[in-house]
């Protein structure tokens, strides 16, 4: 008999515990999440699973939008933006009566476990369920902003940031060729990941990031200082969640300060959360799906998959949500010198 791993032999004991599943994307969706989707229907199929899908996050969890979820369902998806599960914040999961409904909901239709796709309000809202009613649940990390603790890459942040970078780079010809000072908006409310990423691809001349607390004299400075070199215009990228405030305001700021220079602002929006993920984004979650179906059939239950140093890792729903994870001082560092 040819050798089989524990980790095999692990799988097939609790196979027999976990044979209804479920999955739902919730929050705001991210490119690759379509990719997450058919990687837990192919891995759960080749497992012999029933899978479920839950539309419209916790809000379709609550209204009992649940359907079975064949393969075919997912053929040409794999490069498509959004998620085909659709989703929502959800304002009924937030009470307990809510939660119940959804709890009575996934029961009634024997489901022993569900996979969740989403970001911090997502795996909080896994929390209390599990905390509640004592459901299996993995957490999949999918949100552009790159902030839950416990995973080097959330699905979507890759895509976002080339996004971003894309379109900074057509707003830099503009700026060269008007010799403008332009402000350019990314997304992070709370992490300046999109905003530290797309300054370093950008070759940007400053960076506001919420991490950093970086005031208008400081930024007047790093720009005087690229100007100096003879650099005939500026880029500056601004996180949305950046100590500073609003984008228009600064811009309002700098153009006091540096009244030689035309000071454009530009906010790039959910132009970021869209388009076709990115190879990465795509791989990643493809790898997510597979090892959250593979977590419970070896008995992990309420923990969100990760790879840190490319190496697997569990977290729990509280700890991937409440620890602080933040962009390292050392690549800050690097993108003010670069910019300067």
């Amino acid at each position: 008999m040819p050798h089989q791993s524990v980790g095999f032999y692990n799988i097939i004991q609790n196979m027999s515990e976990i044979r209804r599943i479920a999955i739902f994307t919730s929050g705001g969706d991210a490119p690759g999440m379509n990719a997450a989707i058919r990687a837990v229907v192919r891995t759960a199929n080749h497992y012999d699973l029933i899978v479920y899908g839950i539309n419209r996050g916790y809000d379709g969890m609550i209204d009992d939008d649940i359907e079975l979820l064949q393969d075919e369902f997912f053929r040409n998806t794999i490069q498509r933006g959004g998620t085909i599960l659709k989703s929502a914040r959800s304002e009924k999961f937030k009470t307990a009566e809510g939660r119940l409904i959804a709890y009575e909901n996934l029961k009634a239709r024997d489901i022993d476990a569900v996979i969740s796709i989403g970001g911090n309000g997502t795996l909080t809202g896994a929390g209390l369920l599990t905390s509640e009613h004592d459901m299996c649940m993995i957490g999949i990390p999918s949100t552009i902003d790159n902030d839950l603790f416990g995973t080097d890459f959330t699905i979507g942040f890759d895509t976002a940031v080339n996004t971003a970078v894309e379109i900074v780079d057509k707003i830099r010809d503009t700026a060269d060729s008007h010799n403008r000072i332009f402000l350019i908006e990314v997304m992070g409310r709370d992490s300046g990941y999109i905003a530290l990423n797309v300054a370093l691809a950008s070759g940007a001349s400053a960076l506001v990031v919420p991490e950093k607390n970086t005031s208008i004299d400081q930024l007047v400075a790093d720009l005087k200082k690229s100007l100096r070199r003879k650099k005939l215009f500026g880029l500056v990228i601004l996180a949305e969640g950046n100590q500073l405030g609003e984008t228009s305001d600064i811009a309002k700021l700098l153009k006091e300060r540096i009244p030689e220079y035309d000071i454009r602002s530009t906010i790039l929006g959910h132009i970021q959360r869209g388009g076709s993920p990115t190879a990465h984004d795509r791989i990643l979650a493809g790898k997510y799906g597979y090892e959250a179906v593979k977590a419970l059939m070896e008995g992990k239950r309420n923990v969100m998959v990760g790879f840190v140093n490319n190496q697997l890792t569990f977290t729990s729903f509280l700890d991937a949500v409440t620890k602080i994870k933040q962009p390292s001082q050392y690549d800050i560092g690097i993108a003010e010198i670069l910019g300067r």
